[in-house]
């Protein structure tokens, strides 16, 4: 386009004269100059390209001394600076371009550019106003602007204005909550909002910001009334339980609860965090209601092949706390499984076995945790303790002695180690050794 343009002004229209010698050398040197210039500009524009900025600057100064009066030669030379961060330059060259064609928005966007740079918002927001009379994409640039100068009035307003004309769009919306956010005016999102739903019933979209929007303002009534008016309007819908299941909870209608939790459980277009959030605040619920088991686990089994580490560490401590121990170590291994690095899960899961005296399970699992882990110093005793149980004292002593290393300000632990010591002494007959790690971990549990 540019060279269209350059073209434009360089190529003089040929009229056509009757006995015309083609053959005969110029008079002048016209035709020499416009080569020589056509030399330079091509060269700069390939300079430019292997972004060899300074060549391309000397290549436009040379085009400059053969035509002054070209203005994309003052646009090329702008671009140029521009990419050096010579801004002052950048400006002055492109300046030059826009008072010889002020409604070239080519010229204008370069300048505004070099405004942009240097965060010279009051030059960079004039600059923008001229480019919007010819191209009012620019006006959502121009809204930002307002934003960042502080002007969230004229901001909305744009964004208002470019929404009934083009439609709503994320980038707008992202500009406008955040103007929201930085403002506070929780009052002006949600009567957005609300007219956006007036204005547009069956978009399921706004009826779940809106949702959200009186829940995040602690308005828990009008949450409730919206969540009640999306289902009425969209009696399909399936993200609206994501809402109603809490609002069903907190008012005791726990089979309506229940039905919207089975219907999000069970719901491919909601993703996988968002249901292990809703099965974990169930699981909640649960374990103060113990009479909902049996639903518990006809929901747990609906996404038994869904459920993520987190969900399955939740239901562990929930079983734990129920007292099913089996269940318990079955969720935390499976959740152990999906994330085998979990330093927690694993902890969790050696001290249920040795609860449950799989102690082969402990010694096999707690040495494969201490090559992830070799300076945890539980690990070491729980791998002791399951060794004493299977009457190996000196695997105990071993794995005890080598873990002591790592036991730093924790007396509570340090005293158990001796313990074990002491047991595993007493099975090799040193009872001498026996009696006095025994006393050490009385002195320190006695501390």
């Amino acid at each position: 386009m540019i060279l269209v343009f350059l073209f434009g002004i360089l190529i003089v229209p040929q009229v056509s004269y009757a006995q015309v010698d083609f053959n005969k050398r110029p008079d002048d040197d016209l035709g020499n100059v416009e080569d020589e210039f056509q030399e330079h500009f091509f060269e700069a524009l390939k300079q430019k390209g292997i972004e060899n900025y300074d060549r391309a600057v000397e290549e436009l100064q040379k085009c400059l001394n053969l035509d002054s009066k070209n203005p994309v030669i003052y646009f090329e030379l702008g671009k140029n600076y521009n990419k050096l961060k010579n801004f002052g330059a950048a400006e002055e060259n492109l300046k030059e371009a826009i008072s010889m064609q002020p409604d070239n928005a080519w010229f204008l966007d370069e300048l505004y550019d070099v405004y942009f740079q240097q965060d010279d918002i009051k030059n960079a927001l004039k600059t923008i106003k001229q480019l919007v009379k010819y191209h009012p994409d620019y006006k959502e640039d121009l809204a930002a602007l307002y934003v960042r100068e502080g002007k969230y009035k004229l901001a909305l307003e744009l964004l208002d204005e470019l929404d009934a004309e083009y439609g709503l769009s994320e980038s707008r919306d992202g500009m406008r909550n955040d103007i929201y956010s930085i403002t506070g005016n929780a009052d002006d999102r949600i009567d957005n909002l609300e007219q956006r739903i007036a204005n547009n019933p069956n978009n399921e979209d706004n009826h779940l910001k809106l949702i959200y929007r009186y829940s995040q303002t602690g308005d828990r009534k009008n949450a409730y009334k919206a969540a009640k008016h999306l289902l009425k309007v969209k009696p399909d819908s399936r993200f609206v339980h994501l809402a109603l299941y809490k609002f069903y909870l907190q008012d005791n209608k726990v089979d309506k609860a229940i039905s919207s939790v089975k219907t999000v459980l069970t719901s491919p277009e909601i993703n996988a965090d968002a249901k292990a959030k809703v099965l974990k605040d169930f699981v909640a619920f649960v374990a103060r209601n113990p009479e909902y088991q049996t639903d518990l686990i006809d929901i747990t089994s609906l996404v038994d092949g869904d459920k993520d580490a987190q969900t399955h560490s939740d239901l562990g401590q929930y079983y734990l706390k129920a007292g099913d121990k089996a269940k318990a170590l079955l969720n935390f291994k499976e959740a152990l499984k999906q994330s085998p690095k979990d330093f927690k899960l694993i902890k969790d899961v050696l001290l249920l076995q040795l609860d449950v005296k799989d102690y082969n399970a402990v010694i096999t699992d707690s040495e494969r945790a201490l090559e992830l882990y070799p300076a945890q110093p539980i690990l070491y005793l729980v791998n002791a303790v399951a060794n004493n149980n299977l009457k190996a004292p000196k695997k105990a002593i071993e794995s005890l002695e080598m873990g002591l290393d790592f036991l730093i300000d924790n007396p509570k632990m340090e005293a158990d180690f001796y313990s074990e010591l002491s047991i595993a002494y007493k099975a090799l007959n040193n009872i001498s050794k026996s009696e006095a790690f025994a006393k050490k971990a009385k002195d320190l549990k006695a501390q």
